[in-house]
């Protein structure tokens, strides 16, 4: 695999629960915060406009003085990361299951390992799957099948963007 295609997955990590700014962003620093720390997944972005609509949809909920908590940027990410795969409807669903189960905190910890776990594997630079946490449960399976739809998906668009961007230079 050309190293190319493993810039940016190797040392990916998303910003942890703790990390994430609680003193509240206006909406222009959150998209700019969001959009920093989803830079190395090929074609997941957000916009200001997502994420008023996120807002309009009570995918989450408005911010306080125009500003966005912690648990609402966390929200924030895993929304922009599932809609490269699922419909908003059907992300609704699983911040639905996820509330009435875990904290946002627990939650968002379990995406941004597990993630990590599976671009590593989905990239070959990991050969199999880390269990993560101590509970199995349905919700942390339907998520996991959810990050490895998007895991996957960013590994075809940066196999075919390094295959075309080759052949393109061959033809020149």
């Amino acid at each position: 695999m050309k190293q190319t295609m493993l810039d940016g997955i190797e040392k990916f990590s998303l910003p942890r629960y703790h990390e994430i700014p609680d003193v509240g962003l206006f909406l222009e620093q959150t998209t700019k915060y969001i959009s920093g720390a989803l830079a190395p997944l090929c074609g997941i972005t957000i916009t200001s406009s997502m994420i008023s609509n996120y807002v309009k949809k009570k995918l989450i909920v408005n911010p306080v003085k125009k500003q966005y908590s912690r648990e609402q940027i966390a929200y924030l990410i895993f929304i922009a990361v599932a809609k490269s795969v699922l419909s908003l409807e059907h992300i609704q669903v699983l911040i639905d299951m996820q509330k009435a189960s875990y904290t946002a905190e627990e939650a968002y910890t379990y995406f941004c390992e597990e993630l990590c776990n599976v671009l590593h594997v989905s990239f070959g630079i990991e050969q199999e799957y880390r269990k993560i946490g101590m509970h199995n449960s349905e919700q942390k399976n339907i998520l996991r099948n959810t990050i490895i739809a998007v895991a996957n998906k960013i590994y075809l668009e940066k196999v075919l963007t390094e295959w075309t961007k080759e052949n393109t230079e061959e033809e020149a």
